[in-house]
């Protein structure tokens, strides 16, 4: 428990680079009222990061009749971070600075089955990376829809991939010679919201993916649960119906083999909603245009969806739900039967939870898997290992380049 106002100092660091990235230069003053933290914790947090040479002092800024302050920006050499998204069809690549704002992005065709997707995937990343700019490469996070052992060694488990026990971290590093961090997709989205979106104002939330699975990430007190296996979340695998369609994972009934996008387009075409090459685009197309099938179709998962989470709200007590994901961008479709079945299910205690929708692209995938590394040189616990040790080490490098420091 004596980590926790330590994890969140962590946090504020990470979050001043975030703001002066995204809003450009500002004084000790405009950050401290911005992140909501004291003058006096501000004045400690940037004279670290000034001495690591993440921060330089600016001019002063334009005196209202006091004294006048410095301003703070960023070193812009001060490092990048690239991020990939792996899922059985394709890779998304992302590369971001040090502040978490994205530079450039790709995605490749990927077979995730094929007998040679170690050294696919491999090809595809240094070939990516070599295309970057010119600023330090503090490392690569790798987002998988699948459980992880730990993000240092990144051995997956993933049913939607068919990987079982693939040591991806090992052979990544071994090929590239760079850290290389590992993590559940939704894990990784939960690091990126803690330190840069809805979450930075929350100690206790859940980011829900809904898309081709459905999974959540769990942030209590600050920290990303990972669970004894990196398993944590697995909301999509909650048991629904005992005789119900099968799911990836081999069961049957999952909620997963209810809401997913496959069994979403399999229901459309059922109906005749869609034709038989129909998918998702389709469906959605159709429930734009009003077709009641459609609508209903949608209304049914967000029904299921909202009971579900009304269940795992009781457990875990969020300050408020994030959703992300594909399936967002119908959310509109969904909404109609995700509210009712939710604040009907929940007790009343529980029935004020924030729920906030955020847009969606193909690339915050791979922006959460790059938070992976841009969070390291600032966390208080190991879960990295020695390939966090190996990023702050990279960092440290890129501030002093000239005085051998201690590592």
């Amino acid at each position: 428990m004596a980590q926790r106002p330590q994890a969140r100092t962590d946090v504020n660091r990470s979050a001043i680079l975030a703001h002066l990235g995204a809003h450009g230069t500002a004084s000790r003053a405009d950050l401290a009222r911005a992140l909501n933290v004291s003058p006096a914790l501000m004045t400690q947090l940037t004279k670290d990061l000034i001495t690591e040479g993440l921060l330089v002092e600016l001019e002063h800024s334009p005196s209202q009749g006091g004294r006048p302050a410095r301003m703070l920006g960023l070193v812009s050499t001060a490092g990048r971070a690239v991020g990939v998204k792996v899922v059985a069809d394709h890779v998304a690549f992302v590369e971001v600075g040090i502040d978490g704002t994205m530079v450039r992005s790709a995605s490749e065709p990927f077979d995730a089955s094929s007998t040679m997707f170690l050294s696919d995937l491999t090809v595809l990343l240094r070939r990516f990376i070599e295309g970057g700019g010119s600023a330090p490469l503090l490392g690569v996070g790798v987002g998988v829809p699948g459980s992880v052992d730990s993000q240092g060694n990144g051995i997956v488990d993933s049913t939607q991939l068919g990987w079982q026990q693939v040591p991806l971290g090992s052979t990544l590093r071994r090929e590239l010679n760079l850290p290389i961090l590992v993590e559940n997709n939704v894990n990784a989205l939960a690091v990126a919201e803690r330190l840069y979106g809805i979450g930075r104002q929350h100690e206790n939330f859940l980011v829900v993916t809904i898309g081709t699975g459905v999974g959540a990430g769990i942030v209590v007190d600050g920290v990303v649960l990972r669970g004894a296996g990196g398993g944590a979340g697995e909301i999509g695998h909650i048991p629904v119906l005992e005789n119900g369609p099968l799911c990836s994972c081999g069961n049957h009934g999952c909620l997963e083999s209810f809401i997913g996008e496959a069994a979403l387009v399999r229901r459309a075409r059922e109906l005749g909603v869609i034709g038989q090459q129909g998918g998702m685009p389709a469906l959605r197309a159709a429930a734009d245009a009003e077709n009641p099938e459609a609508a209903r179709i949608f209304s049914e998962a967000g029904h299921l969806l909202g009971r579900a989470l009304a269940g795992t709200i009781h457990t875990l007590d969020p300050e408020i739900v994030i959703v992300l994901g594909e399936g967002t961008v119908a959310w509109t479709h969904w909404s109609y039967g995700f509210e009712p079945a939710l604040r009907s299910a929940l007790i009343p205690s529980r029935r004020g939870v924030g729920i906030a929708v955020e847009t969606w692209a193909d690339e915050s995938w791979a922006q959460g898997a790059a938070a992976l590394v841009l969070a390291t040189p600032f966390a208080t616990d190991d879960v990295a290992g020695d390939q966090g040790r190996l990023v702050r080490e990279r960092l440290v490098e890129q501030a002093f380049p000239q005085q051998g420091v201690e590592k």
